[in-house]
């Protein structure tokens, strides 16, 4: 039945209740009203009113809940869900309508960023593989005929070369890194230990101290876990190096309760009233996609810290 029916149906049940007992009491109303009789009609308006708030609470109080749910429903954590009122009358129904919405609307939303990210991945790993067979393998010869030209250059030339071989040299180490960070190949073939003990060496190569703590006897994760735990992990380290100017960096993972907990903690500038970029956009999408939870915590020059928590499967 449609809620404006209802709310006729209801009213009009106080109006003819309230009739009837006008008609079947002895109560009547002179012509001067006197205090006892206006008493009376004050008692029995009030008794209407208040029948008639009961039975519309009871029918519209689920309305104004699912109201004020989208009042504050932000799409990144999605809604809270509310409980079930019970009963077939309108409120219950769209609170059950709402329910459901919420469940399909993140259902749908994680899947399309899992197909999004799937796809993400499959292009890194395309570009990476280009990368080491393709730019890798020409500056590979490019280094190798620069110094057999080297051996048969007359002396005033040698030094040139050199220089030139050298820019090669480094160009070739450039592609190398661009490509381990595009698709970590240790991640695929030594697991996420040995891929967070690589990510942690190389950025101690930049010149800040990380040190890195596994704790022992973690359960074995999916692959979709490990590469989270891994990306973040690598966005966080970057903004380390881009923006939180630290000189100590710790990295840990381990198992707290149900869950397994990636932290990444600087001592640099801390955080900083700017809006959040897409890297960290783009860490809490990664979370939600295995169900984790992302928390930035920093104060002003006391260092930030990153904190990934993911269920276990």
């Amino acid at each position: 039945m449609p809620l404006y029916w209802k709310v006729v149906l209801v009213n009009g049940a106080v109006f003819c209740a309230g009739t009837a007992a006008l008609v079947l009491s002895p109560a009547s109303v002179s012509q001067d009203p006197l205090v006892s009789e206006l008493v009376v009609l004050t008692l029995g308006l009030a008794a209407m009113l208040l029948v008639n708030a009961a039975l519309l609470r009871a029918s519209l109080g689920p309305v104004d809940r699912v109201v004020r749910e989208m009042r504050v429903l932000e799409s990144p954590g999605g809604g809270r869900r509310l409980g079930d009122a019970g009963g077939a009358g309108p409120g219950a129904v769209l609170v059950r309508s709402w329910n459901g919405m919420l469940d399909r609307l993140e259902a749908e939303r994680a899947s399309s960023s899992q197909r999004a990210l799937a796809a993400q991945e499959a292009e890194r790993h395309r570009i990476a593989q280009d990368l080491h067979d393709q730019v890798g393998q020409s500056l590979t010869v490019v280094l190798l005929g620069l110094k057999q030209v080297e051996g048969l250059a007359p002396p005033g030339l040698v030094e040139e070369l050199a220089l030139v071989r050298d820019s090669a040299r480094a160009g070739l180490d450039d592609v190398r890194r661009v490509a381990r960070q595009l698709r970590p190949g240790v991640l695929d073939d030594l697991g996420l230990h040995s891929a967070l003990a690589a990510l942690a060496t190389e950025f101690s190569a930049a010149g800040r101290h990380v040190r890195r703590s596994v704790a022992p006897g973690l359960p074995d994760l999916t692959p979709e876990i490990e590469l989270v735990l891994y990306r973040v992990a690598q966005e966080a380290l970057t903004n380390v190096a881009r923006h939180a100017g630290a000189s100590q960096v710790e990295v840990s993972l381990g198992r707290v309760g149900d869950a397994v907990v990636l932290e990444v903690a600087d001592d640099g500038v801390g955080t900083r009233d700017s809006p959040p970029g897409t890297g960290l956009a783009g860490m809490r999408e990664r979370a939600l996609l295995v169900g984790g939870r992302l928390s930035v915590e920093g104060r002003e020059g006391r260092g930030t810290t990153v904190r990934l928590a993911v269920p276990l499967p």
